[in-house]
């Protein structure tokens, strides 16, 4: 569903991704790990055209999405959940939800996609008429990933679900992330710092070392790869 290609992307001078490739398929959840300035996120900002990349190929369900504004490639199906939530703090959580279907018109399915939310996080339902920057950290992190929901992904990105959140909640939005991949059957690429729980609810995995990669497997493989446990898994 997605095939990255030799992906070059600079900050001015700096270069931070040095020739990514890397696949999708559908149906599957896949992660990138690696430590902090490795450029998973980048690789993410890249896809959904926050940055533009030097050079590299980038092409999502048979098209080529590389260089296109974002707003055009969250049309094309490809939604993400950025790092920080970075909810609309002012609006409240039906608003928020309401500004992930921003590209539709067709009413009785943003209507049914919003139960899903509300039916997958509760919480939201209890507080839709709040603030979203009066929610807490993990309810924001739901909020996010049901706002990129409502655009009706074929593929959901999800930049760092676990950061700045309450063990027990990252517990129940990772068993929420598999649950949203088994239920819809829908494609998602996972950022996290957590490699253990990462590796845990993915299919495959790319190791990110520096804006290259360095390794790739199945997540099980690479959960039992000598390499991987030392360096990110705690031996």
């Amino acid at each position: 569903m997605l095939h990255v290609k030799d992906l070059h992307v600079n900050y001015g001078a700096i270069s931070a991704l040095h020739g990514i490739s890397l696949q999708v398929e559908a149906g599957q959840i896949v992660t990138l790990i690696g430590a902090n300035g490795a450029g998973k996120s980048t690789t993410l900002r890249a896809i959904s055209g926050l940055v533009k990349p030097r050079s590299g190929v980038i092409h999502f369900d048979g098209h080529d999405i590389g260089g296109l504004a974002p707003h055009l490639i969250v049309g094309r199906g490809v939604a993400q959940a950025p790092e920080g939530r970075m909810v609309f703090a002012n609006l409240s959580v039906l608003e928020n939800l309401r500004m992930g279907a921003y590209l539709r018109n067709d009413k009785a399915g943003i209507a049914k996609d919003m139960d899903y939310v509300f039916g997958i996080f509760p919480r939201l339902k209890e507080r839709e008429w709040q603030a979203a920057g009066t929610l807490s950290g993990g309810e924001q992190q739901m909020l996010a990933i049901g706002r990129a929901l409502m655009s009706k992904p074929k593929c959901l990105m999800l930049d760092e679900p676990s950061l700045g959140i309450a063990p027990l909640l990252v517990k129940t939005i990772f068993e929420k992330i598999v649950e949203i991949n088994r239920e819809l059957g829908l494609t998602i690429l996972l950022v996290e710092q957590n490699a253990n729980l990462a590796l845990e609810v993915s299919h495959y995995g790319y190791v990110l070392e520096t804006g290259r990669i360095i390794l790739e497997d199945k997540s099980a493989a690479l959960r039992e790869n000598a390499e991987v446990r030392a360096a990110y898994l705690g031996g």
